[in-house]
């Protein structure tokens, strides 16, 4: 069964799901997160940490993890296994993320992106996204410049 994002479960990952987190994080990226990090955010009162599961099978597909710093949420890992990649998931997990802190962040959100990475760049800029800044030298594989992107707050709904 293909996982479209009207056919997808959300819920706080738990380190249960690190494996499969990984597994993605290796799958997405040049230089992956360590499992201590990932373990890390999970365990923060400060982040959230969202995964998108396959309903029947119960697979993890992509996950999402934000930190609140001040009044700002840093949008600091978002990744979809190869596989069910262009199906919706990414912009479901930010669509998600979003009315979970809707009011909560006066700032609203930020995260840096690489300025190769043009399909990312394109999801941002379609949730709302906008370039803001550059940071210069940010990777430390390549030295690549980070695209900086700030998203308006979510106003608060009673």
């Amino acid at each position: 069964m293909s996982a479209t994002a009207n056919k997808v479960d959300f819920r706080r990952l738990e380190l249960r799901d690190l494996t499969a987190i990984e597994t993605i994080e290796r799958a997405s990226y040049s230089t992956p997160w360590s499992r201590s990090m990932f373990a890390g955010e999970l365990a923060k009162p400060s982040s959230i940490s969202l995964g998108a599961f396959e309903p029947d099978s119960r697979e993890l597909l992509g996950f999402l993890i934000i930190s609140r710093y001040v009044d700002a949420w840093h949008v600091m890992n978002l990744a979809v296994a190869p596989e069910h990649r262009r199906k919706r998931i990414a912009t479901s997990l930010l669509e998600r993320l979003f009315e979970l802190t809707a009011g909560e962040g006066r700032r609203g959100y930020t995260l840096e992106v690489r300025i190769s990475n043009d399909v990312a760049i394109r999801l941002y800029e379609q949730a709302g996204f906008k370039a803001r800044g550059i940071r210069r030298g940010y990777y430390t594989d390549n030295r690549e410049d980070a695209l900086i992107m700030w998203r308006d707050p979510e106003p608060h709904r009673a």
